[in-house]
């Protein structure tokens, strides 16, 4: 993406809390160079200034949910050149997705005084199966840091460095003990991509997976040893389904154990 002119970035909001955009701006110091180096041409969370389009970068933030969100989706693709997803909303449909596993008329009746207003999706589902995207980069909320290096990466024409290994690293480099083997909690960090920086884990809590499944993790051995130490009926499926329940490997892990009996 060389060129003389500043690269015009594009940030999109749809189904979510904001937390992916506002890690964006977290950025701080950073995000003066960044400002810099880039356009942002429309980003409605910091400026009210909108150029118009087409841009060279579009970033996502947020599931598809609606109706409408998914014919804006066809829109926000044809007027992006790139097209970067962040965050587990917009990579596996995020919290919202806990849907697909329910009756989403059952949720509106009771969230809802009067549901026959509310139009929404059966399902809530990540920005790929909608569109194309280029980049994805899962996390609850995104670190601030890989979606600095993938902008980065576009602009010099070179392809991003991010980590590719299992959380469970990150707990060994961080001196933290194995919480399931020390403590018998259960924990997803054998099948979750680092990103995080172990945080849950430092407190005590077992990994709910944010940053989404770790490609060569070992999916199906981890069910028994979920369901081996789960602390109350269905402990390891509601961790699988809470934050990234939506991404194939998950699903397949849950309903694998869904089968296992606890030994």
């Amino acid at each position: 993406m060389a060129s003389k002119e500043k690269a015009t970035v594009a940030v999109y909001k749809f189904s979510s809390c904001d937390g992916c955009q506002l890690s964006l701006l977290n950025l701080e110091d950073e995000l003066l160079d960044l400002a810099g180096a880039v356009e942002i041409a429309f980003f409605l969370e910091a400026r009210r200034r909108i150029l118009p389009g087409p841009y060279d970068v579009g970033i996502v933030e947020g599931s598809i949910t609606t109706p409408e969100e998914a014919e804006r989706a066809q829109q926000i693709r044809r007027e992006c050149g790139v097209l970067i997803a962040i965050g587990t909303c917009a990579t596996a449909g995020g919290v919202q997705a806990l849907r697909n596993f329910a009756d989403v008329e059952e949720y509106a009746n009771v969230v809802y005084s009067n549901p026959e207003y509310f139009e929404t999706l059966t399902t809530s589902t990540a920005f790929s199966e909608h569109v194309k995207v280029d980049n994805e980069l899962w996390g609850c909320p995104v670190n601030k840091y890989q979606m600095l290096e993938a902008i980065t990466a576009l602009l010099q024409d070179r392809k991003p460095n991010l980590p590719q290994h299992a959380l469970c690293l990150d707990c060994k480099l961080k001196g933290i003990s194995c919480l399931t083997v020390s403590q018998g909690i259960p924990c997803l960090g054998p099948i979750t991509k680092s990103g995080c920086g172990a945080i849950c884990m430092q407190y005590g809590r077992g990994c709910y997976g944010c940053f989404g499944p770790y490609e060569q993790g070992e999916f199906e051995n981890i069910a028994p040893l979920l369901k081996k130490h789960e602390r109350y009926p269905d402990e390891g499926i509601k961790q699988l389904r809470t934050i990234s329940g939506n991404a194939p490997q998950f699903i397949k892990t849950a309903e694998v154990l869904k089968g296992v009996v606890k030994q």
